[in-house]
């Protein structure tokens, strides 16, 4: 018999001794209308509670809620016996009757409502990482950086609340705390990067509103101050005096001559590979990958620059890394140079870590750092009489005006060639080589 339609007193006994046929078989209760005991062709055995819910469309329809498993006692099985079966089944009918419920569209709505509730718990550390996922792991460190930042100065303070309950308050804490260490910069680009995951959760509809809308860079330690320091020439020569007495790494007063002979950034600089750079012919290509805009970029090395290169390598044997990590499986990391250069600037000591030569880089004018070096060398591009469309292709400038960006699509070759090696005789000049 595929289906049991005769209603019966089940008890807990008969339930343990019916065998399952090759097609369900369904046995309903004599005592309580609408409870119904299943039993599969695998064996196994299950309550059902049938009844009648109001439908729109029809006056009623037929729908069947699942109470749970048969508590089998002797197979250990956990579920309902007969008596607890019959007593949620009369409940439920009592909601049906009485209340006009019915249990499996309360169901769904409750596991609605969880789900919504659950929605507004998420976490900001839980955020993060899917901010992380999905939109920082397409920039070009896959977000290393940013990680870091937010990993040592957002999360620890309030990775653990609910985005809804984050206020501007949380967030002008956070970045009073880098203006008090004095990393105003650091400060501003904090701001930026919680403001992008508190968008990126408004978007996804994970919140109504930014709780960092209303905050300003500006008013997070004061406007921003373009950056215009350039090395004169006098310093120029201080520079090549004091280098060879600042106890620095040979590598980093490689990398500080070429950053001033090519113009390029110190990070470009320190991820080049022996293979982007060509001795012979007197080129070094920047790949786009290493490149801030994305572009390739190729720099013609002047006689000077090429002089570096040939001590470096000497100096660094034939590994892949122009300027290796201390373990050689990597490039060195700019802020390692940058490090050497701002502890050589210092008016005192007392620093766990750091270098003893205090002020043994200091100049004249004032601090300066490794991207100065780059804007000092195409100043003096410009002092030579090179043009400025030409210094800004050296320096691997975008054109900001699309329409010439299009269709001026001359390379200045030949003009780049002469500006680096025009560049490259005056420091030689400046650092006491003879021409």
């Amino acid at each position: 018999m595929a289906k049991e339609r005769i209603p019966r007193s089940i008890s807990d006994e008969f339930c343990q001794k019916i065998q399952p046929q090759a097609k369900s078989i369904y046995i309903r209760d004599s005592q309580v209308k609408g409870l119904v005991l299943r039993v599969t062709p695998t064996g196994s055995k299950s309550w059902i509670f049938c009844y009648n819910a109001p439908c729109p469309k029809r006056k009623w329809r037929e729908r069947k809620k699942g109470l749970g498993p048969f508590r089998d006692g002797r197979n250990d099985v956990a579920g309902l016996t007969v008596s607890a079966a019959r007593r949620e089944a009369e409940r439920l009918k009592n909601e049906v009757r009485h209340k006009g419920a019915d249990p499996i569209d309360d169901r769904r709505r409750q596991a609605a409502e969880r789900a919504k509730e659950q929605a507004g718990r998420v976490l900001v550390k839980e955020l993060f990482e899917r901010w992380a996922a999905t939109d920082l792991i397409n920039r070009k460190d896959q977000g290393k950086e940013a990680r870091r930042m937010v990993l040592k100065d957002v999360l620890p303070f309030i990775g653990d609340l609910n985005i809804k309950d984050v206020r501007k308050g949380h967030i002008t804490e956070i970045t009073d705390r880098l203006l008090q260490r004095g990393v105003n910069r650091m400060a501003k680009v904090v701001l930026s990067l919680t403001r992008q995951m508190f968008r990126f959760a408004v978007t996804r509809d994970l919140l109504e509103s930014d709780p960092t809308a209303l905050l300003r860079k500006k008013t997070i330690g004061g406007a921003n101050v373009e950056r215009d320091r350039v090395l004169d020439e006098d310093e120029i020569k201080d520079l090549a005096k004091k280098l060879p007495n600042a106890n620095m790494a040979e590598t980093a007063t490689f990398a500080i001559w070429l950053v001033l002979a090519t113009c390029c950034r110190i990070g470009e600089l320190l991820k080049a590979r022996w293979d982007h750079v060509d001795l012979e012919r007197k080129f070094w290509r920047v790949p786009a990958q290493n490149s801030k805009n994305g572009r390739e970029h190729i720099v013609y090395l002047s006689s000077f620059a090429i002089r570096h290169f040939v001590k470096l390598k000497e100096l660094t044997g034939a590994g892949d890394w122009c300027f290796p990590a201390s373990r050689k499986s990597d490039a060195l990391c700019s802020k390692t140079v940058t490090k050497q250069i701002t502890d050589r600037q210092r008016d005192s000591g007392g620093h766990k870590n750091r270098s003893k030569q205090i002020g043994a880089l200091k100049l004249p004018r004032g601090m300066w750092k490794p991207h100065d070096l780059r804007r000092t060398g195409a100043t003096l591009m410009n002092s030579l009489g090179v043009l400025p469309e030409v210094a800004e292709r050296c320096l691997n400038h975008m054109e900001e005006n699309k329409i010439k960006r299009i269709y001026q699509r001359y390379g200045y070759e030949a003009e780049m060639r002469q500006a680096w090696e025009k560049l490259g005789e005056k420091l030689d000049l400046l650092t006491g080589v003879a021409p």
